[in-house]
């Protein structure tokens, strides 16, 4: 028997090696969680389109066009509005490192994971850095962002509009006016929100946001746009330096300090998406189809429908959750619309449940982290999988995951609350 067990990681490595050669065929999901989703077919489609060299006419055109069409996506009339290539960490760094010189003054408003993040981030560049705290399961009100600005006067405030990790949206409308009032900047990262609720950039005075496609927006995670108000390209454009080996005879570099990243450099960027063209990486011409046709498919749905699709799978779910017995977590007064948060039952096997329901019924939800782990699941119903479908199907197998685990539940009510839901809303959102 110990010569068998012996044996067993070689047997292992032999059967790794086989199925190197064998076809890429994972097995269907249906992703629920808070992120990423299943994209819209569209979107796979469009990023199946012929490569094309970066400073090909056409890809120039497209390159437009996404800009253009992330204008109408954030609500803006900002020149600076583009992708960058990466995750949607990629934009909130970029924007950070270029923004944000050693010393500089920076306030991050805290009320998740991602909170932390943005401290971590702005900490790496060299920022003497404040963080506000609000409770997990809460937001700040205007009047606390107030006097943390009015306290600390901060070159830039940096917040999420919507936290996966706690499903609460911070408000926004009136964030802006404060920090322009007290010359400070406001950096919002709308990864989970963007195409899934209202972010008018302009109306609410944003200077920079960033996003990505893997939640709302129904793509795949590798590409994030971004957008920057005048006074925030201005912040960053002092930073100019051009690479040695591109610089004209005539250049003259920015005054301020050179951004610390050759690859997150913003003004650098800037000058590549510009009709200057200057090279800065090769860019991600798949990753660059999918955004476009992301922004596309949103920008002919138009944004009132989309907001109200979202709300309506958010509204479907807690109803059927409730009516299953379970409790929603957080202030439900500033949930996001897109991301549910829900209690484990006590006794309950919150692990074991999860993988239940993706080997069972190929469907995965989401733990959490922090303060929350082992404490919520996290539903996400956004961008392609905002449909009365996908909310029904996680709820029925979610319950019978759970009466598995010895919960007592009324069987069948969370599907038939959430069905009352979309009957109730009536037209095109009852299929949607």
């Amino acid at each position: 028997m110990r010569a068998m067990n012996a044996d067993l990681p070689r047997l292992a490595a032999l059967d790794d090696e086989e199925r190197l050669l064998d076809d890429l065929n994972p097995a269907p999901r249906l992703l629920m969680g808070p992120g990423p989703i299943n994209a819209d077919p569209r979107v796979l489609r469009a990023m199946s389109a012929q490569l094309l060299g970066q400073f090909d006419p056409q890809f120039r055109a497209y390159m437009r066009e996404t800009m253009a069409l992330y204008r109408r996506v954030f609500e803006t009339a900002n020149r600076w509005t583009f992708v960058i290539d990466g995750t949607a960490r990629a934009a909130i760094e970029c924007a950070l490192v270029s923004a944000v010189e050693p010393g500089d003054r920076v306030l991050v408003l805290s009320f998740g994971r991602f909170g932390q993040l943005k401290a971590e981030i702005a900490r790496r560049a060299g920022a003497d850095l404040r963080v506000a705290e609000a409770e997990w399961g809460t937001v700040f009100r205007p009047e606390q962002v107030e006097e943390a600005v009015k306290a600390f006067r901060p070159k830039l405030v940096a917040t999420c509009q919507g936290d996966t990790s706690t499903t609460m949206a911070q408000p926004l409308a009136e964030i802006g006016k404060i920090c322009h009032r007290y010359g400070a900047l406001l950096q919002v990262d709308a990864t989970a929100t963007v195409g899934g609720m209202p972010l008018p950039v302009d109306a609410w005075e944003i200077d920079c946001a960033t996003g990505g496609l893997q939640k709302c927006l129904g793509g795949p995670s590798g590409s994030a746009p971004i957008t920057l108000s005048e006074r925030m390209a201005e912040a960053i454009y002092r930073r100019r330096h051009i690479e040695e080996g591109l610089r004209p005879q005539d250049y003259t570099p920015g005054a301020g300090r050179i951004i610390g990243s050759n690859y997150f450099d913003l003004a650098m960027l800037m000058d590549y998406w510009s009709d200057l063209a200057l090279n800065h990486h090769t860019e991600a011409t798949t990753m660059l189809y999918g955004a476009r046709e992301c922004a596309r498919i949103f920008v002919q749905e138009g944004h009132a429908s989309v907001f109200r699709r979202h709300e309506l799978a958010g509204r479907a779910t807690v109803a059927g959750a409730e009516a299953l017995g379970l409790k929603v977590f957080g202030d439900q007064a500033h949930k996001m619309p897109n991301v549910t948060g829900i209690h484990i039952p006590a006794g309950v096997d919150g692990e074991r449940a999860r993988r239940a329901l993706l080997e069972d019924f190929n469907i995965e939800i989401g733990t959490s982290f922090g303060p929350l782990h082992g404490k919520i699941w996290r539903i996400g119903t956004m961008g392609y999988n905002a449909r009365k479908d996908c909310v029904l199907a996680t709820l029925a197998g979610l319950e019978t995951v759970l009466a598995a685990e010895g919960c007592k539940l009324p069987r069948g009510a969370g599907v038939d609350a959430a069905r009352a839901v979309y009957r109730a809303a009536g037209g095109s959102a009852a299929s949607s």
